[in-house]
């Protein structure tokens, strides 16, 4: 209905995400005027202002959901999320506390980052499974096997002992290849404080895993 409502009063679709021209750093003060004006709308049930404010900030925050995803589809079923959730909870920024770019990317941000960690849930849970199926005779040998699992184990055990500070920013830089630039925006962090939380990670990690790199894996 929200998808419908925003595609007939702005002319685009959450499938095909608009790229407006971008607007000049002296005019970002007017823009953030407009945008809460926009809010006020919403607050009031004007879809028109909806649509409105999804056209001029929806690249953004789609550029933003690419970079924490890495995948155009789920940005945008992410993108379109975060609008449905400001249809329903406009009341709820607070203008005292941040500017409306401010809370309209840390809501993308947040989903995103939840659908990213949703997605390594699934992957751990089916990685567990394969551990623990019977192979084809073409497979390994039991004591190979054995090992893989054991190994796989270890990597996902060290993991679980850093921080989920830490856990985050090494998943998003290594695991989906963002920069540390790009997981600083992601998390809302500093730069420095990104690089020192993935430092420090991978000191544990390294540490951790210092019998699988040596070969000594115990049985």
């Amino acid at each position: 209905m929200l998808s419908s409502t925003l595609a007939s009063n702005s002319g685009t679709t959450f499938g095909m995400i608009s790229r407006p021209a971008g607007s000049p750093s002296s005019e970002l003060t007017q823009s953030e005027e407009r945008w809460r004006l926009y809010l006020d709308g919403i607050r009031a049930g004007q879809a028109d202002s909806l649509a409105l404010l999804y056209d001029e900030t929806s690249s953004l925050l789609f550029g933003l959901a690419v970079r924490v995803l890495g995948d155009q589809a789920d940005a945008e079923e992410i993108v379109s999320d975060v609008y449905q959730q400001v249809w329903r909870t406009a009341q709820g920024f607070d203008p005292s506390r941040g500017s409306v770019l401010a809370w309209l990317t840390m809501l993308t941000r947040s989903r995103a980052i939840d659908r990213l960690r949703s997605a390594g849930s699934r992957r751990s849970k089916e990685m567990s499974f394969d551990a623990n199926v019977d192979f084809p005779s073409s497979s390994p040998a039991p004591e190979s096997q054995s090992i893989f699992a054991q190994e796989r184990k270890m990597v996902r055990e060290a993991l679980e002992t850093l921080v989920p500070e830490q856990r985050e920013a090494i998943e998003l830089a290594f695991f989906r290849g963002l920069t540390h630039v790009e997981v600083a925006e992601a998390l809302g962090a500093p730069l420095g404080t990104i690089k020192t939380r993935i430092r420090g990670g991978m000191m544990k990690l390294r540490e951790a895993l210092a019998p699988v790199a040596t070969g000594r894996v115990d049985n």
